[in-house]
């Protein structure tokens, strides 16, 4: 008996560690910004461009395929133990489903990384955005150029 106590249970656990894997959370930043004025652009060297805002953000990284198989033989096992003849069939079906899923999700979280996101204001007044890998260490209101793939400050 105490078995089918713990099966129920461990349908809630998997359902769980599938929504955990799948909620991010997003980091709460209000980034100070800047706005050139018209002088203020006409004013920078060719080539630079005004710093409107720097923030950071995380992206998820890219799942391989060893989190989704591990999920899958973890959930249809888990999935198995639940209930008999067809019903033990489609527990073990959705329980690899849901642990397949899962365990993507949980790898590519594992695997998340931070960015730097720098807007720009061009001297003709345009905006861009770049992403760097690295703290650029350049705030709002500072001037910069681009060479490489790389932000300097001027």
């Amino acid at each position: 008996m105490p078995s089918q106590v713990w099966r129920p249970d461990a349908m809630k656990l998997m359902i769980a560690v599938a929504l955990a894997a799948t909620l991010s959370t997003a980091q709460a930043q209000s980034p100070a910004t800047s706005v050139p004025t018209p002088k203020q652009l006409s004013r920078l060297c060719d080539g630079c461009a005004w710093v409107q805002q720097v923030h950071t953000e995380t992206r998820k990284g890219s799942g391989s395929g060893v989190g989704a198989v591990g999920g899958a033989v973890v959930g249809g096992l888990l999935g198995n133990r639940v209930g008999g003849g067809t019903g033990k069939k489609l527990a073990t079906v959705g329980g690899a489903v849901a642990g397949g899923y899962a365990g993507n999700e949980v790898e590519k979280n594992a695997k998340k990384r931070t960015v730097w996101v720098v807007t720009l204001v061009n001297k003709d007044g345009s905006q861009r955005s770049t992403e760097l890998g690295a703290d650029p260490q350049l705030r709002a209101g500072d001037t910069v150029r681009e060479k490489d793939g790389r932000l300097s400050r001027q």
